[in-house]
């Protein structure tokens, strides 16, 4: 109760309604695996890389070409002795980011998984650098990820403006001698004489001064650390600015203008800045650029200056490492102990609440099928520690009947399901050519599984069975599954992709890798983790709440109202609602040594709808004079 102190009128709000429960996304999807570029904790010698290395939120095939590179292939070493030669390989992540959005996918966690070379006893991660001498130091640009797509070539140009000069004619200031417009303190400016023919961008730069200004507003030009230049007051005066281009590849070019070249604190556009290590302001960044200025000794501006411009090219030791081992993909924990030692891999992944669906596309492309099994491993585990999400496993790629169901037996569990076989498709990469057969490729199914199961929970709801969906984007499947061999496939919970004659082609089948029949079925295993992930975080307000029957009404009205919504919506069996579900929270579901010791428990039972994966009519000959048994 308050406290009332004085006489007074006093108003409070008070709650005449149970609190309500929202539910949880189902369709955030999160893979673990290889890419080409992008975010993934490193340690570069002795220097951590940038701190924004946690898995990003992709929501377009377009944003992860931007931060996690395209569809070009990658380059690691396979596991084994590292002779320094590579192979390229598919990168199997990017198809699977790009067949998810494409079956209606829309949002996606990539954990990037990186794995360094051995050189002696230093771990060597890959990064690409070019080192540019200024006075007594070097600015490096710096990749800002690991990866031979950090080879990029970067471009720094000078531009100059018109002619700013000018004097003015009111007092104080006309005494200041000639001035430039829209210079600030640390801006670069190039003065000519009067009369003489302005350089263009691309023309050697000539005589560079630094602008500084006094508390009045006054400004000089400086050339080194002596005194201000005395200029003629028929000066012409250019201001020059840095432009930054980034050549990524043959379709993107990361273009940054008006970098000025000075770190004075009133410099915004400071290049250090814009293309710093940490946080810069284009979150997806190519290169940052290494430079300390105090290093560098007097007229660090001019320097910087003279050393970028026209020193451009490429820059090199980018490469893709070695291949993943399943170890890899399931990742490390955070060091509790140390803010720079991140999760990695799927461990990661763990760390995002949204996250409801989870996969490794690269776990199927192992050459060895006992690798294979340890990376479905490592994805399923994922799953069964963190409970409120299922793992879409891919098989061995080429696996045969035989083959696919000696890898499902290796496996029991209610969070995970399978399916095959691999999917084909045009390789997007090459382009047409008049008279040769396009190229195809194969691809684990969990892309575009998983994006089926996005898009079923957005169009009819986590409870419809993620089957008899069309699968979009493909060309064929690797293997045609017809009737009497997924009667061998679909009593192991082994769920086929078949094409259909008429129907296009489609996921034809919705169960678990579990023997227990009462989580046979991904629906039923998916609203489950629905109903308990949705209460389980409506509900933390009651924590150390007076455990009284007050609370338990609460409760329980609160858990019935949120199981009333999914009954409607025929997420749950029954004509009304009592047939559907019961809560009870109340002298019944607790004892006294329950209440002492601080808990309590509440009962929910529910009749969830399973899909009626066997459709039989019965038909027989009539008569008028017959009758019905």
């Amino acid at each position: 109760m308050p406290e009332y102190l004085a006489p007074g009128v006093y108003v409070e709000e008070v709650s005449f309604r149970a609190k309500s429960i929202e539910g949880v996304p189902t369709s955030t999807t999160g893979f673990a695996g290889m890419t080409r570029y992008g975010p993934v904790p490193y340690l570069d010698g002795t220097t951590w890389g940038p701190s924004t290395s946690e898995p990003r939120l992709i929501s377009s095939f377009t944003e992860y070409e931007h931060v996690y590179g395209g569809l070009g292939q990658t380059g690691y070493l396979k596991h084994g002795p590292d002779d320094g030669s590579t192979v390229d390989h598919l990168d199997y992540m990017a198809h699977a980011a790009r067949a998810f959005f494409l079956n209606g996918g829309q949002r996606l966690y990539i954990s990037r998984v990186f794995v360094p070379r051995s050189a002696d006893t230093t771990p060597d991660w890959g990064i690409a650098k070019l080192s540019i001498p200024v006075g007594n130091t070097t600015a490096t640009w710096t990749a800002r990820w690991p990866g031979r797509a950090g080879n990029v070539y970067v471009e720094a140009k000078a531009v100059r403006t018109k002619n700013v000069a000018y004097t003015s004619t009111k007092a104080p200031q006309n005494t200041w001698g000639v001035q430039a417009k829209s210079a600030t303190k640390g801006s670069v400016v190039e003065v000519y004489a009067a009369g003489a023919t302005l350089p263009k961008d691309t023309d050697p730069l000539g005589q560079l001064y630094v602008v500084d200004i006094d508390t009045t507003g006054r400004q000089t030009f400086h050339q080194g650390g002596g005194p201000p230049a005395a200029l003629a007051a028929d000066s012409q005066i250019l201001l020059v600015s840095l432009t930054i281009n980034v050549y990524v590849d043959a379709d993107r070019i990361d273009s940054y203008t008006g970098l000025a070249t000075d770190d004075d604190p009133g410099q915004i556009m400071y290049v250090g800045k814009i293309l710093q290590k940490d946080n810069p302001a284009d979150e997806n960044a190519v290169v940052w650029l290494n430079y300390d200025p105090s290093a560098a000794g007097p007229y660090p501006a001019r320097l910087l200056m003279e050393a970028l411009v026209g020193n451009s090219g490429r820059l090199a030791g980018g490469h893709d490492g070695v291949q993943a081992s399943p170890s890899d993909i399931a990742g490390q924990e955070a060091d509790p102990d140390d803010a720079h030692k991140k999760a990695t891999g799927l461990a990661s992944l763990g760390e995002i609440d949204d996250i409801a669906i989870v996969a490794a596309p690269n776990s199927g492309g192992y050459d060895d099928f006992d690798t294979c099994v340890q990376a479905a491993e490592a994805v399923i585990d994922h799953a069964e520690l963190l409970k409120y999400r299922i793992a879409v496993v891919d098989p061995p790629q080429h696996s045969s009947l035989t083959q696919v169901r000696h890898f499902r037996g290796r496996f029991d569990s209610k969070y995970a399901a399978l399916y095959h076989p691999w999917v084909e498709i045009f390789d997007p990469l090459q382009r047409p050519t008049q008279g040769a057969p396009p190229r195809r490729i194969l691809l684990p199914p969990s892309g575009f599984v998983t994006g089926i199961y996005a898009r079923s929970d957005i169009t009819r709801g986590v409870y419809k069975a993620p089957a008899n969906e069309v699968v979009r984007g493909l060309t064929k499947f690797e293997l045609n599954i017809n009737k009497a061999r997924q009667s061998v496939l679909n009593p192991e919970g082994i769920n086929s992709l078949r094409f259909f004659e008429g129907r296009g082609n489609s996921v034809w089948g919705a169960r678990t890798m579990s023997s227990d029949p009462e989580w046979k079925y991904v629906n039923v295993r998916r609203l489950f983790i629905y109903l308990e992930h949705s209460i389980d975080n409506a509900t933390q307000w009651a924590v150390f709440e007076p455990n009284n029957m007050r609370l338990w009404a609460n409760i329980t009205q609160m858990v019935e109202d949120f199981l009333l919504v999914q009954w409607r919506d025929g997420a749950l069996m029954g004509a009304k609602p009592e047939e559907a579900y019961f809560v009870r929270c109340d002298r019944t579901t607790m004892t006294q040594n329950d209440l002492d010791n601080g808990r309590l428990i509440c009962l929910v039972g529910v009749a969830p709808t399973k899909p009626a994966e066997f459709v039989i009519f019965r038909i027989g000959q009539w008569t008028a004079e017959s009758k019905v048994a």
